[in-house]
């Protein structure tokens, strides 16, 4: 178990306010223009990636410049739409993976701190009780539930 302290920071409730606003306002602002797949449709979805993305906006000038072999299903304002509407999302989308990517990491890392910390605490405890220091039994006892294991039913010692 590690000791060295990574990460260390406090965030005043002011600041968490302004947050939680701020998130708010931005799942407000997107929230008209957003879908949500199902599993089964993000499986089975064609998906742009940035190696598409060069060909899509080829694809894009040509159509626009020579509508002759554009399918008659596939209506040029629509396919415009999409397309403007991934080149206005993608580096939304982009800042955001990073601040999750960020966040997520910070949590990680404080959680795991918080953890290891936890786990000291609990193995000092665990010591005190084993040599009987006054109120380490009562602590232990509830801190372990933790460590607890689930044993499997069984009939006359064997296995069902």
């Amino acid at each position: 178990m590690s000791t060295k302290n990574t990460i260390s920071i406090e965030i005043p409730e002011a600041e968490l306010a302004t947050i939680r606003e701020t998130l708010n306002t931005l799942k407000t602002s997107l929230g008209p223009y957003l879908l949500a797949l199902t599993p089964s449709e993000r499986r089975t979805v064609p998906k742009m990636s940035d190696g598409t993305l060069p060909f899509v906006e080829k694809a894009m000038e040509y159509a626009r410049e020579d509508g002759q072999f554009l399918p008659p299903y596939v209506e040029i304002t629509e396919l415009e739409k999409d397309w403007n509407a991934v080149k206005t999302l993608m580096p939304v989308l982009r800042d955001l993976q990073q601040l999750v990517s960020n966040l997520n990491d910070s949590v990680t890392m404080a959680g795991s701190e918080a953890y290891v910390g936890a786990l000291s605490y609990y193995n000092s405890v665990k010591y005190g009780a084993k040599i009987n220091v006054a109120d380490a039994k009562t602590i232990y006892e509830d801190l372990r539930q933790r460590f607890a294991r689930s044993s499997s039913p069984t009939t006359n010692g064997s296995e069902l």
